[in-house]
């Protein structure tokens, strides 16, 4: 076989095996189908075991917090009396899931503190700091009321796309630096074992049947009248198990109704110390099986793709391959504790056999090229005119330099021109890009590209502008207006269109032809460009229709605008000042000066804040980021600081 060929199928093979583990992971909406489809396997498909026989959970129920005067913080001398008689019962160790972080009645605290320290068995206490929520009193004061020895974070880690608890919190540094356990594995070094130093996977406990728990548990009320032999030599987890408090998503939620599958955080506690008691090791799963297992789900697509039978035989075969890979995954988390991926893999072996198809020339893709030619750039003047003097400019040779972008997106307007003929969306299409791009060019702007309904602009590319920054500024309020206007008119018209949001971002990226000497495009690559297009999609969550960033505005001070906020993106650690662009009438209008009034005082955490934003919802409902700060501030928020968790 040629060597071309060979590399051909090493290329493919590779593409097709690792491409949609990276999309997979990229895309949300893939990885929470992912993510699912695995939890439900734990739900439905985790071996029965019979009921743990070393670990007990003693629960604070709402029948036990109705014997006291108050529900919260629970009443300190019941848990003192609690520990003391589970010692007495025999217990072999406790942990205490409850947070003892603000005083109540002075010889019930000291009375538990006494407790604390007296027990002879060893003991974990709940404990929390700042980034945990507590207040610096609280911390302090928790600190100094369980000993440094008793303590365990009380931390429980969640899935950042659902929510859903997965693994065992190792610990962490604390403030003094030194390295403290979570309870779990707090508990686990207390009684011997070899706890985890690193995020390790829940290996959760089957139950013996549909009616009975993994783990005994008896309410914290009944424990001073049960026999002792019920505790004697176990593991007593105490914690809350209510309604309304201290439940958490786990992956039993994709099969069981009501709260069997939000479980407590002490129940949660208890599948992880049974792992660690029992030795098992969690479901073999991450990237290096999804790599693995992607790369045989592709060669089985690009070996079905050199078989000689036709494109529609094929494509059945390959989603025989799919529906292989799905049948395949409970027998091998069942009998070899292994969590197959199953999306990724599927979108392998479909890759894998498009793309061999594709190699082999079995579909026409001419028409195609064409109008991806013909539409994959649009040269402004400027553009052309520098390329006419100077014809080296046409070298694969990109530069970096300093710029501003600005990216337009219509709002709903892939839903929207599924509704038009084809004759009525190129005639929208046509008449409101002409306008987006005139404007563009009378600021001096290169329309870098359309994407459908998109449009980028550069400002500062191909030639230098020392005013790149007031240019895009000033281009973004005028597009916003001609949008608008066209948006009002194309409604008059009775047709429907959507607004126009935009986005406006000045720093360094890498501009220039990228490409090969027979297809090559000029464009600009980097994270400011990346940091414009998400300012843009931001203005759906700002209720805004152009947001501009920090670094354009401070190059451009005569243009008015107002504060939003301080955004932390998604995936950033640093947050940039966003502000919206105004209007000369906007700006001196009573209304941004009450605004800005109402934003200073957030900014600083002045607590007035609240109402003068409240007075501005009044007065205009509508608006945009007033709703935000107020939604925000109602939440608890009490600054100006706004950390994104979607793009």
């Amino acid at each position: 076989m040629p060597i071309r060929r060979l590399l051909t199928f090493a290329a493919i093979l590779l593409l097709a095996g690792l491409a949609p583990v990276l999309l997979v992971r990229a895309a949300p909406f893939l990885q929470g189908i992912e993510n699912w489809v695995a939890d439900y396997r734990v739900a439905t498909m985790t071996p029965a075991q019979s009921q743990q026989p070393d670990i007990v959970i003693v629960a604070i129920n709402e029948d036990t917090l109705a014997r006291f005067p108050y529900r919260s913080p629970v009443d300190r001398a019941f848990l003192a009396t609690l520990l003391r008689t589970l010692e007495a019962k025999g217990a072999r160790a406790v942990l205490l899931d409850v947070l003892l972080d603000q005083p109540t009645e002075p010889e019930k605290d000291q009375a538990l503190a006494d407790a604390i320290r007296a027990l002879k068995i060893p003991l974990v206490v709940s404990h929390g700091g700042a980034e945990e929520g507590l207040t610096e009193g609280q911390v302090v004061y928790l600190n100094e009321f369980v000993p440094a020895e008793r303590r365990g974070w009380a931390n429980l880690v969640k899935d950042n796309l659902d929510g859903t608890v997965r693994w065992i919190f190792p610990g962490k540094n604390g403030a003094d630096g030194q390295w403290q356990a979570g309870v779990v594995p707090a508990l686990g070094a207390h009684l011997g074992l070899n706890p985890p130093r690193d995020l390790t996977p829940i290996a959760w406990r089957g139950r013996p049947d549909a009616q009975t728990a993994a783990f005994r548990q008896f309410p914290a009320h009944a424990v001073a009248v049960l026999p002792p032999a019920w505790f004697k030599d176990k593991i007593m987890l105490v914690g809350a198990d209510l309604s309304d408090r201290d439940r958490h998503i786990t992956p039993f939620r994709t099969a069981f109704a009501g709260n069997a599958g939000v479980l407590p955080g002490i129940t949660i506690h208890a599948h992880a110390l049974s792992q660690l008691l029992e030795g098992r090791v969690a479901p073999a799963q991450g990237l290096g099986l999804a790599v693995a297992v992607g790369l045989i789900a592709a060669g089985l697509g690009l070996v079905l793709g050199l078989v000689e039978i036709s494109l529609w035989l094929r494509a059945l075969l390959g989603l025989g391959l799919v529906v292989a890979i799905w049948m395949a995954a409970g027998p091998a988390f069942a009998r070899g504790n292994i969590l197959l991926p199953q999306i990724g893999p599927s979108l392998s072996v479909m890759l894998g056999l498009w793309l061999t198809d594709i190699w082999r020339g079995r579909r026409d893709r001419d028409q195609k090229r064409f109008v991806q030619a013909a539409f994959a750039k649009y040269l402004s003047p400027a553009l052309l005119d520098d390329i006419l003097k100077d014809p080296s400019k046409l070298s694969i040779d990109p530069k970096r330099r300093d710029m501003s972008y600005v990216f337009t997106d219509v709002a709903g307007f892939t839903t929207i021109s599924e509704g038009m003929d084809a004759t009525t969306l190129a005639d929208v299409m046509n008449r409101y890009l002409d306008g987006m791009v005139k404007v563009v060019f009378a600021h001096g702007g290169t329309v870098d590209k359309f994407i459908g309904d998109a449009v980028f602009a550069l400002f500062g590319a191909p030639r230098d502008m020392a005013d790149h920054a007031a240019r895009a500024a000033a281009c973004a309020l005028e597009l916003d207006r001609f949008a608008q206007g066209f948006l009002a008119a194309e409604t008059a018209a009775g047709r429907p269109f959507g607004m126009t949001r935009i986005g406006v971002h000045s720093g360094p990226a890498s501009v220039g032809n990228f490409g090969s000497d027979a297809r090559f495009e000029y464009t600009a690559l980097g994270d400011a460009v990346n940091t414009a297009a998400r300012l843009e999609g931001l203005n759906k969550y700002f209720g805004t229709r152009v947001a501009m960033s920090g670094a354009t505005a401070e190059r451009c001070p005569d243009i008015p605008r107002r504060a939003i906020g301080r955004v932390v993106l998604k995936g950033k650690t640093e947050p940039i000042a966003v502000f919206q662009p105004l209007t000369g009438e906007e700006a001196t209008g009573g209304f941004m000066q009450r605004y800005a009034q109402a934003y200073a005082a957030m900014a600083a955490g002045q607590t007035e804040a609240m109402a003068l934003f409240q007075a501005l919802a009044a007065e205009r409902p509508e608006d945009g980021p007033v709703a935000l700060h107020l939604e925000r501030l109602g939440k608890g928020g009490s600054d100006d600081l706004v950390v994104m968790s979607d793009k």
